[in-house]
C-alpha cells in the first residue's frame, strides 16, 4: 500500500488537530476446543489458550505506534460467546470463567475482554440460562470483562422470554455492582441481529464461525470528519456528503495499513475493519457536534435523523470503497455518556429517549450508555428494549441495548462512569407500564422478508 507525501502529511494533521486514531485492535479467540466436564480443567484451557494468542498483542500494538505514529488507544480480546463453551462442564455458575477471563486481561494488559455472552435469538439452553443467571454476580466481581445476549435476529424474530429476563439482569446487575469502581450495567449489551466479528465494546465476541484467531480493527474519527463538516459548510448536503466519503476513504485506509501489519506480526489472520464513528467525552471527538455543524440547533432538533443518517451511510460507503474488509457494525455511534456534545443535548433538552430511538434506525447500533432512574421496573426496561429489537429485526440492522439503571437516582441527576465511559445525566423513562406486554413472555415472529431461502 503506496501514500504520497500529501496524504502523509494529511494524515499527521487528523492526529494531532482532529483526535484521529485507531480505537481498538481486537484479538478475535475461539474456545470452542477448551470445553470440558471439569470447569477448572475447562477454565484452566481457556487461560492457556488466550496467553498463547494473545501474549503479545499488547507490545505489538505499542510497536505499531511508535514505528507509524498511529494512536491505537485499545487493545482487546474476544472470545467464543462462554456459554458455547462452559455447557459441557454441567457447573451451576459461570462466575469461575468470568473470573478467569478477568485474569487473562489483566495478566495481558489489556483494555476489556469479551464475550462472557450467549445467543438466544430464537431459544434459551440450560447453559444460556445459567450465563445469563450469572451476569450480576460474574460483573460485579470483575474489572475487565464485558457481557453481552443476542436475544432476536430478523431470521429468527424476538425472544420475548429473553427480553423479560433481560430486564430483570440489568436490574439485578446494576444493584450487584451499585458500589463497584464501574457500574455492571456500563460492561453489558443485549442485541439483535448481533455481528459475530466486532471489535468494539461492550458487545464484542468471537463468532463460532469465525477462524480460530483473528485481528479485528476499529477506527474511529468524529473530529476529522467535523473538520470536513466545516469545510462543506453552506454547501449543498450532496456536496457535504461527498466531502464526508472521502474523508471516510481517507480514514479507512490507515485502519487496513494498521490491521495488516498488526495481524501479520502476530501470526493470525486480519478479520475485518470496523469504521465507526465512535465519540468521547473529550470536546472535539462527538457525533453530537457533527449533526450542529451540519445545520442543527442541537442534536434531537428536527431533521436530527436524515442528518444522521446521510452520515452513516457516506460513513460505509467510503469504507468500503478503500477496503473489501469492512464489516462489524461501521457507521456511527451515538452513546449518551461517551459523547460531549450528546450530554449536551440532554443537558439543554433538545433531545430524550424517544428521540434517541428513532435515531437508532439509522446509525451503527443502538441505545447506548443511558442512564435511566434506578426505580425504573425491570418489565419498563424490556419494553424499551423490545422496541429498540423490534427496530433492528424488522430493519435488518443490529441494534443494541445498553442501559444503565443508576441506584438511588431520579432523573436529572449526574452519574460518572469514568474515563472512556465518562458520565451523563440520568435521563427520564416513560411512566406508562407495559408489564401485561411483556409477561406474555413467548416469541415476535420474524418478519415476512426474512423468509428469503
Amino acid at each position: 500500500m503506496l501514500y504520497s507525501a500529501s496524504e502523509i502529511q494529511e494524515t499527521v494533521n487528523m492526529f494531532m488537530r482532529q483526535k484521529l486514531d485507531v480505537r481498538c485492535i481486537t484479538m478475535g479467540i475461539s474456545l470452542l476446543d477448551c470445553a470440558d466436564s471439569d470447569i477448572s480443567v475447562s477454565c484452566r484451557k481457556i487461560y492457556d489458550k488466550i496467553m498463547k494468542k494473545a501474549g503479545n498483542l499488547v507490545k505489538v500494538g505499542q510497536d505499531i505506534e511508535k514505528e507509524l505514529g498511529v494512536p491505537i488507544i485499545n487493545k482487546r480480546v474476544s472470545v467464543t460467546p462462554i456459554a458455547l463453551v462452559a455447557g459441557a462442564s454441567g457447573a451451576k455458575s459461570y462466575v469461575e470463567y468470568c473470573k478467569t477471563l478477568d485474569k487473562c486481561a489483566r495478566e495481558l494488559g489489556i483494555n476489556f475482554i469479551g464475550g462472557f455472552s450467549a445467543l438466544v435469538q430464537k431459544g434459551i439452553t440450560p447453559a444460556d440460562r445459567i450465563l445469563i443467571d450469572s451476569i450480576p454476580e460474574a460483573l460485579a466481581s470483575t474489572n475487565f470483562v464485558c457481557s453481552s445476549v443476542n436475544v432476536g435476529s430478523t431470521k429468527s424474530g424476538i425472544n420475548m422470554d429473553a427480553v423479560k429476563l433481560m430486564g430483570e439482569t440489568i436490574k439485578k446487575t446494576s444493584e450487584a455492582s451499585k458500589d463497584c469502581a464501574i457500574n455492571g450495567c456500563s460492561k453489558l449489551v443485549v442485541f439483535c441481529n448481533a455481528p459475530e466479528d466486532n471489535p468494539f465494546m461492550a458487545g464484542a465476541f468471537h463468532g463460532p464461525g469465525e477462524a480460530d484467531a483473528v485481528i479485528n480493527v476499529g477506527v474511529s474519527g468524529p473530529g476529522v470528519i467535523l473538520a470536513a463538516a466545516k469545510e462543506y459548510k453552506g454547501q449543498p448536503i450532496n456536496v457535504l456528503a461527498e466531502g464526508i466519503k472521502k474523508m471516510a476513504f481517507k480514514i479507512t485506509r490507515l485502519g487496513q495499513l494498521v490491521g495488516t501489519e498488526a495481524a501479520a506480526r502476530l501470526g493470525v489472520n486480519f478479520g475485518i475493519l470496523d469504521l465507526s464513528l465512535a465519540p468521547t467525552p473529550e470536546v472535539g471527538d462527538s457525533v453530537a457536534r457533527i449533526l450542529e455543524e451540519i445545520g442543527l440547533e442541537g442534536a434531537g432538533a428536527p431533521g436530527t435523523t436524515a442528518a444522521l443518517a446521510m452520515l452513516t451511510d457516506m460513513v460505509k460507503k467510503g469504507g468500503v470503497m478503500a477496503s473489501t474488509n469492512v464489516g462489524g457494525l461501521s457507521g456511527a455511534f451515538i452513546p449518551v455518556s461517551e459523547d460531549e456534545g450528546m450530554i449536551n443535548a440532554v443537558k439543554q433538552g433538545s433531545i430524550c429517549l424517544e428521540k434517541l430511538e428513532a435515531m437508532t434506525t439509522v446509525c451503527s447500533v443502538g441505545l447506548d450508555m443511558i442512564a435511566i432512574p434506578g426505580d425504573t421496573p425491570a418489565t419498563t426496561i424490556s419494553g424499551i428494549m423490545a422496541d429498540e429489537f423490534a427496530i433492528g429485526m424488522v430493519n435488518n440492522k443490529t441494534t443494541a441495548v445498553r442501559l444503565i439503571p443508576a441506584p438511588g437516582k431520579k432523573a436529572g441527576d449526574w452519574i460518572e462512569f469514568g474515563g472512556l465511559l465518562g458520565g451523563c445525566p440520568v435521563m427520564p423513562v416513560s411512566q406508562f407500564g407495559c408489564k401485561e406486554f411483556i409477561n406474555r413472555g413467548g416469541r415476535i415472529p420474524a418478519p415476512i422478508h426474512s423468509f428469503r431461502n
